[in-house]
């Protein structure tokens, strides 16, 4: 009886696992770091992908964060009201779990992530936030996120463009 028993929850639990489809969707800006663990992550999850794209294209003197009027450097210190336009509209809903990645500026998400996740659904997804730095942090990203969508969001992870394999398997 235990085997028979064992035997349906371990059926039930596959059915349910084939049944969960995931997505990685992520904004990549010039130098791509954020795209290569992206395709890595939906590559060892089986995941789809979903770029998010901005309406107008951010060019090289607007990632310069070190202009003070760089489109990047504006966007950032006003947060809470720049919300850049995106080319495509992106539909998550088909999906249980959304892997969400961004580069780091200034210790936080770019501002057109907070357009993806303000006007997207997560409710009753499970998400996982990660992005892509050389020498910033995670910082509170991924809890700012958080808190303009529903969904179980769990941690953010900070990764490199050559983070490995393992590592990745390893997350979560």
């Amino acid at each position: 009886m235990k085997k028979i028993i064992l035997a349906v929850a371990l059926t039930f639990a596959m059915c349910m696992m084939a049944s969960a489809k995931s997505v990685v969707v992520y904004f990549s800006a010039e130098f791509g770091a954020t795209r290569a663990v992206a395709e890595q992550i939906a590559k060892i999850t089986g995941s789809d992908i979903l770029e998010i794209k901005p309406k107008v294209a951010y060019t090289k003197a607007d990632l310069n964060w070190r202009d003070s009027n760089s489109r990047t450097t504006k966007e950032c210190h006003n947060l809470a009201t720049v919300r850049p336009e995106m080319a495509d509209t992106l539909d998550i809903s088909g999906y249980d779990t959304v892997y969400i990645g961004y580069p780091i500026w200034w210790g936080e998400a770019p501002n057109i992530l907070y357009t993806f996740v303000e006007g997207a659904d997560f409710s009753g997804k499970t998400v996982y936030p990660f992005c892509t730095s050389g020498s910033s942090g995670v910082g509170a990203s991924a809890k700012n996120l958080a808190k303009k969508a529903h969904g179980e969001w769990k941690s953010g992870k900070l990764f490199t463009r050559n983070v490995s394999e393992s590592e990745l398997k390893g997350w979560k």
